[in-house]
């Protein structure tokens, strides 16, 4: 079996609430119409279905609620979202394997209350929040409560870069060009908040907190040396010791994270997030269905490029499926 983690899906009463609530020509609405398997289940399952024990775990797509909407409101949004993933769940279970809990994290205390409400009743498998939250960074001290909680449930947090348009490029200008904001920016979002959570101390304090990155951990395996030099350096040269507060080497923490496949069929990158992360820490994604071919493209040469790293078969089942068993706690 090969289980997708990382698969988007804006489901069709969450889609026209959206739309409601939604000033018109928001961010990322030309893209959700253009990308009709996002919401169409026929098209989602052709696709699924040329694929020998293909599952996809659903995970609500972009934009994030408090992006769009008011603390209220997205109070509404994300349980609409987390009923309607919930019974998809459970219809179509030869298709989707699991579900994963949106949050209105512009409401921290409606948002911890919708972890328990989608964990303990709707039977998701955890949660999904986004590089920043309306531009405050992930190690806010209002979010902390969260990491505690999901420390308790021993479920995964998955992280998913974001970054819109208006974040320019150089100062002197407004808008970002050549999509550098979500082709480049995207994965700076992931290291970035990655880092932001190692220095804070949010793994040291909480060791079994289980973390899954986008884009196979955004830039951090190509700069691991870079990692380890630069915070001696700082220490050194700079008399900046940012690891007074972590027992371990900073790099250490960084290795704890989880990353999926979704890099789009680079098998040198994927083989750079091995030697990093190591299989046991690796986990398929395709980031379906956001691709030139309506979701196809992406999956087709994620498999492919999965099948052909040089590791051994049985580390490329932990990949397709033993890890996200293991951290969703699914049934063998």
């Amino acid at each position: 079996m090969k289980i997708d983690i990382f698969a988007h899906i804006i489901p069709v009463k969450y889609k026209e609430a959206l739309y409601r609530i939604a000033p018109t020509g928001f961010y990322l609405e030309d893209v959700i119409e253009t990308l009709p398997t996002l919401f169409d289940l026929e098209r989602r399952f052709r696709i699924i279905d040329k694929y020998e024990g293909l599952r996809q775990v659903l995970t609500l797509s972009l934009p994030p609620v408090e992006y769009i909407a008011n603390p209220q409101n997205a109070v509404e949004l994300a349980r609409l979202a987390n009923e309607e993933m919930a019974e998809l769940v459970l219809k179509y279970p030869d298709r989707f394997m699991a579900a994963v809990a949106c949050l209105p994290l512009n409401n921290m205390e409606a948002a911890l209350q919708e972890v328990d409400r989608a964990l303990n009743d709707l039977k998701l498998k955890g949660v999904q929040v986004f590089t920043n939250v309306n531009d405050r960074p992930l190690d806010s001290p209002e979010f902390m409560p969260l990491y505690e909680k999901m420390a308790r449930y021993d479920l995964p947090i998955w992280i998913h870069p974001t970054r819109t348009v208006d974040f320019a490029d150089y100062r002197t200008e407004k808008k970002s060009k050549y999509m550098i904001f979500s082709n480049f920016g995207w994965p700076y979002e992931t290291t970035a908040a990655m880092t932001r959570l190692v220095f804070a101390g949010v793994l040291e304090k909480y060791p079994s907190l289980k973390i899954i990155t986008h884009h196979c951990g955004g830039m951090v395996p190509f700069f691991e040396q870079r990692i380890i030099g630069a915070y001696d350096h700082a220490r050194i040269l700079r008399h900046a010791d940012y690891t007074e507060t972590l027992s371990k080497p900073p790099v250490e923490y960084f290795r704890m994270f989880y990353a999926d496949t979704a890099i789009y069929g680079s098998i040198p990158g994927l083989m750079c997030g091995y030697a990093f992360f190591g299989a046991e820490h690796m986990l398929f994604g395709t980031d379906m269905p956001y691709d030139s071919e309506f979701g196809d493209r992406y999956t087709r040469q994620t498999i492919r490029s999965i099948e052909q790293m040089d590791i051994s078969d049985l580390e490329k089942k932990k990949i397709f499926e033993d890890n996200a068993r293991r951290l969703l706690r699914l049934p063998i």
